[in-house]
Formats: C-alpha cells, sequence, structure tokens
C-alpha cells in the first residue's frame, strides 16, 4: 500500500469492500471513510480552489475539509461517516463520470 496511513494495530475486524473512484479498495468494519482512503493513498481528495492534494485537517469533524460525495450525489464528511459494505465514493467531480 502507498497510502499516508498505515494500520499498526486492531486488524481482527471484519473486512468492508467499497470503491473509491471507481477503485475498489478494501477496509475494515469500524473505519470512517477518512481512514479508508488514507490507508491506500497519500490524499483525501484534491481542494476545490485548485491549489492541491487534501489529506483531510482537523481529522474530527470540526474544520469541513473533508467533504466528499457517495456515487448518488450525496455528500458525506469522510471524517466522520463509517464505512459501509458495497459504499461508492466519489472525491473528485471528475471521477464520477
Amino acid at each position: 500500500m502507498n497510502g499516508q496511513f498505515q494500520r499498526l494495530a486492531d486488524q481482527d475486524r471484519q473486512p468492508v469492500d467499497l470503491t473509491i473512484d471507481g477503485t475498489a479498495i478494501r477496509a475494515l468494519e469500524g473505519d470512517t471513510v477518512l481512514t479508508a482512503i488514507l490507508l491506500h493513498r497519500g490524499y483525501l481528495r484534491h481542494s476545490d480552489f485548485g491549489d492541491g492534494p487534501r489529506g483531510g485537517f482537523c481529522l474530527m469533524g470540526a474544520c469541513q475539509d473533508c467533504w466528499v460525495s457517495a456515487t448518488d450525489g450525496s455528500r458525506l464528511r469522510a471524517c466522520t461517516t463509517y464505512v459501509t459494505p458495497g459504499m461508492s465514493i466519489v472525491t473528485a467531480p471528475e471521477a464520477g463520470t
């Protein structure tokens, strides 16, 4: 894995399969969307203002920097939303097309 995060402990939870920008990934039950994404790549999403990749900022739901979308168009705060089986997330508008 080339992620920004590396799981060191607590690896005995049930696996959860989901899709991020069309790529299938596996997280663990109880992981947030933010954790799942950052375990698999070095950034959460690209900035809405064109200033590069973002990794989430506060990691606790206060800063509003981790908004992503489900493929149904609903917006999710990645740091406070838990992964669910079959979840499909889009982190950039062009990724969903």
